[in-house]
């Protein structure tokens, strides 16, 4: 069966919109979740933008938050984001929270937002 909706649930890790400083997405809850992947898309960029994307956990979700070691993330997105491109990002540690974390390190502004996709152990999604 090529059923791949009842089986993901999404959540908005980033809210779409032009983005001007560096921005921490949504904690995402992995409680009951057996593994989550983030699409990044990204629109114009405006004064030599200089965007880069990398992931944040914590044990909490609201306080605590550390960088993701490289081995337990997965990437698809280069040092500087490129406008209108479409990344991956996956998570492979252990936390229970998890949050996408878009990083500046020049330029004025980029459009950007994301999606958490999250496959959980109960299925199908409601």
């Amino acid at each position: 069966m090529r059923d791949l909706y009842s089986n993901v649930a999404a959540f908005q890790a980033l809210t779409p919109a032009v983005q001007g400083a560096a921005v921490q997405g949504a904690a995402i809850d992995l409680l009951g979740a057996g593994r989550v992947s983030f699409v990044v898309n990204t629109g114009a960029i405006a004064g030599s933008g200089d965007y880069g994307l990398t992931l944040q956990d914590s044990d909490t979700g609201t306080s605590g938050w550390t960088a993701v070691a490289a081995d337990l993330m997965q990437t698809s997105a280069p040092a500087t984001l490129a406008a209108d491109s479409v990344y991956r990002l996956g998570y492979i540690g252990h936390k229970r929270y998890v949050r996408l974390s878009l990083t500046k390190a020049g330029g004025t502004s980029i459009v950007a937002g994301a999606t958490a996709i999250i496959s959980p152990y109960t299925k199908p999604v409601a």
